[in-house]
């Protein structure tokens, strides 16, 4: 019995371990996972629909920025032609043409101060859609992070809890199996000590025996109705009774209290002869 008390207390040591309550808390803390990872879910949903309108801001943004820093470009070509034109016409001499250019290069150079005050609120304007671009999409990463991570939780909990209930099943199978093969060696055991219950065998008589014959029954006599037996048949039983006396005084003058099976088979074989004879005679005499 040995194998199976070692594997009842591996069986109850596994039930300890999976028990209904442990069990539970371990089906509840995957249900509580389960619940923050579709919160978490529709969280990243939510926070990624908003991703592609604040895409479109960034490019606007961007698109008036590179806007901002052409217009600024095109202001400097200009202002540079100026430049060429009155050094021209100071060389000519021409003072009202160069006032004139003069009063455009002022122009030009005002347009560029604004042109790159456009570029630099035009530049912040973008670097704000797109740090909250950034924003969004961590939150969104957050979320998905997150849902990763309850998944990780979910499937570490299920698999301690499988683990248990698998250890259970196999601690169950193997004390059942150790229990069947206990009870088999032990009926085995039994069997082979056991003695055997061996049927008596009948004894045939030898072949060369003979039967004792019926005995005749007696016959009836006509005058008193009784039975009568024969006078030869009378003959015959007072000769076998004679005899058998005298063996019987022989061996009492021996001093044999107790006479051998020999002796006594023979009487009673010589008594049975010697009614057969009898008999024989008697059948003839008819």
């Amino acid at each position: 019995m040995q194998p199976c008390r070692k594997r009842s207390k591996n069986l109850e040591a596994a039930k300890d371990a999976a028990s209904p309550e442990k069990i539970a808390r371990f089906n509840d803390d995957i249900a509580r996972f389960q619940e923050y990872r579709e919160k978490m879910v529709a969280q990243a949903a939510e926070e990624r629909e908003l991703l592609p309108t604040m895409q479109a801001d960034v490019d606007a943004a961007q698109a008036k920025y590179d806007g901002a820093i052409n217009r600024v470009s095109e202001l400097q070509a200009k202002l540079d032609k100026k430049l060429e034109v009155l050094k021209a016409l100071e060389a000519l001499g021409d003072e009202k043409l160069v006032e004139i250019t003069k009063q455009d290069i002022r122009q030009l150079r005002s347009e560029i101060v604004t042109a790159k005050a456009q570029v630099g609120h035009c530049e912040t304007e973008l670097r704000e859609f797109q740090l909250r671009l950034r924003n969004q999409e961590r939150r969104v990463n957050n979320c998905e992070r997150a849902v990763e991570k309850y998944k990780g939780h979910i499937d570490q909990f299920t698999a301690w809890r499988d683990a248990l209930l698998d250890n259970l099943k196999k601690a169950q199978t193997a004390y059942d199996d150790a229990c069947k093969a206990y009870e088999e060696a032990k009926a085995a055991a039994d069997k082979a000590t056991s003695p055997e219950i061996t049927k008596p065998t009948e004894t045939t008589p030898p072949s060369g025996s003979t039967q004792p014959a019926e005995a005749t029954p007696p016959v009836a006599s006509p005058a008193t109705g009784k039975d009568a037996l024969p006078s030869s048949t009378k003959q015959a039983n007072s000769s076998s009774g004679k005899q058998a006396d005298t063996t019987a005084g022989k061996l009492a003058n021996t001093g044999d209290t107790a006479p051998s099976a020999i002796a006594l088979a023979g009487i009673a074989a010589a008594g049975l002869g010697i009614t057969a004879a009898a008999t024989r005679r008697l059948k003839n005499s008819k």
